[in-house]
């Protein structure tokens, strides 16, 4: 090794080190670190040099070097992530509610991007976009084509920048430009209201910082509008998950004080732990106890809650509380499956690391792992039931999953892949593709029907094919 090429090494080497020496350090794992392997961090500080010296081109060594642990982190399962400077900006967006755009919560139809709803307050909703509008062009590009995140990110941007959008509105069959000056977004996590005397419906669609706070304001505005409330429907659908506090402070504002909510269990000592419907558990430092304000009725309002396969993580904590401690009847489709917590350990001041500590269960002991809630009673999406529900990817299909016992991923594949012919094959008759599934919360919301059917006591259509997905992962109950 040549003496420039080992002092670049050695360089990477140290940088490496350092590296893992801090997230140990923070972790606590054990009273002394453990040794590093030394062959093999020669190794990579060797790769590190010949990259350095002799690639086609001259590459950025902290580039490199951030790479190196990503790929390093990657390796582990899908959760676990190395947030550089940018990411981890992103990250802290998604997690307090707050972002810089135009304000809209969107979706696609026909490759376009659809307005579900323009944030109450936001500049989009004061320029008059409505739910239902498809944005066609933004700035100089095509929407067509562009996935849904490749939308987003260019409707982001810096606060007081400018963005052109270009709106067709169906109703009036009409397209016309509009031009949104970007602001700092407060997103609304929680939706709710009285769908009809004595039956209200809440949705919460992500937990964030706000979300506990949020779901206490609406749940009172129900309770003044319907002071005697005979039923409600909570809905978790698709709700990825977000902070366990959350998670457990929807739970108890539910259920008796001071039953379990969640148990972890992983390495680390701090991670063996049970958590219950107290203010101990979900209260942040000293602060309010928006919880604690929601009326007693609460506790014994006969509920529903509405789960998908695209409920993960916090809500599949909530749904899987509920059910257990037999507080909710829980409908819908097998969740997502993300059983695992994530802990997030700072770096430096811009970069971070999360990492998979420990795995989530029910209080009865059931791992969420790979194989998620399974409702008491399945529901297909639509009347004509279920139109894309057996393609959508779960837990148990990404890549370096952390298992749940024995998988059998042969016979998951040929599942979905047997489904994926079926569709084909329907779509195929059809002189029309299938139409788009109704916005949640609406009088077409064929799932939330069946819920007040439910609550009201009367005939419920569960679906006929929807079985649970054991072939994903075979827990050792």
């Amino acid at each position: 090794m040549s003496s420039k090429l080992k002092v670049a090494g050695w360089v990477a080497l140290g940088a490496v080190a350092g590296a893992l020496t801090t997230m140990q350090l923070q972790a606590n794992a054990r009273s002394s670190l453990s040794p590093l392997p030394l062959d093999e961090m020669q190794q990579l500080a060797a790769v590190f040099g010949i990259v350095k010296t002799d690639y086609v081109e001259p590459v950025d060594e902290k580039k490199l070097i951030n790479d190196a642990i990503a790929g390093m982190v990657s390796g582990l399962d899908p959760h676990s992530q190395f947030f550089d400077k940018k990411s981890f900006k992103e990250f802290r967006e998604g997690t307090t509610g707050k972002f810089v755009g135009v304000g809209i919560e969107i979706g696609m139809e026909d490759g376009l991007v659809k307005i579900v709803s323009p944030i109450e307050g936001s500049p989009a909703f004061r320029a008059g976009l409505k739910s239902g509008d498809l944005i066609t062009r933004i700035d100089d590009a095509a929407v067509r084509g562009l996935s849904l995140d490749q939308a987003v990110k260019k409707m982001r941007g810096e606060p007081a920048t400018k963005v052109s959008l270009s709106i067709y509105r169906k109703a009036e069959n009409r397209t016309f430009p509009l031009t949104i000056t970007r602001e700092e977004i407060k997103v609304q996590s929680v939706r709710a209201k009285v769908v009809e005397p004595g039956y209200a419906w809440i949705r919460v669609s992500q937990f964030q910082d706000r979300t506990v706070d949020d779901f206490a304001k609406k749940l009172e505005e129900i309770y003044k509008q319907e002071p005697r409330l005979k039923g409600l429907v909570l809905d978790l659908r698709n709700d990825p998950g977000g902070l366990l506090d959350g998670a457990i402070a929807l739970s108890a504002a539910f259920l008796p004080k001071d039953v379990e909510v969640v148990s972890t269990k992983g390495q680390l000592a701090d991670q063996q732990a049970t958590y219950k419907a107290s203010p101990d558990d979900y209260r942040r430092r000293s602060g309010d106890d928006p919880i604690k304000r929601l009326p007693v009725a609460l506790k014994t309002v006969p509920l529903v809650v509405l789960v998908n396969e695209g409920s993960a993580s916090a809500s599949e904590i909530v749904a899987g509380a509920l059910q257990d401690h037999k507080r909710a009847i829980v409908m819908g489709a097998q969740t997502f499956g993300k059983g695992s917590v994530q802990t997030v350990r700072q770096l430096g001041p811009e970069t971070a690391l999360k990492i998979t500590t420990a795995r989530y269960y029910t209080p009865s002991g059931r791992s969420i792992q790979a194989k998620g809630i399974v409702p008491d009673v399945m529901l297909d999406e639509t009347a004509e039931g279920n139109v894309f529900a057996a393609l959508r990817m779960r837990e148990a299909d990404l890549e370096k999953h952390l298992n749940n016992g024995p998988e059998d991923n042969d016979a998951r594949q040929k599942a979905r892949e047997e489904a994926r012919q079926k569709l084909e094959a329907e779509f195929a008759k059809r002189a029309e593709p299938p139409k788009p599934l109704p916005e949640f919360g609406t009088t077409e919301d064929f799932p939330l029907v069946q819920a007040l059917n439910q609550l009201k006591g009367q005939p419920v259509i569960a679906s006929k094919t929807a079985l649970e997905r054991k072939a994903e992962a075979k827990t050792n109950e």
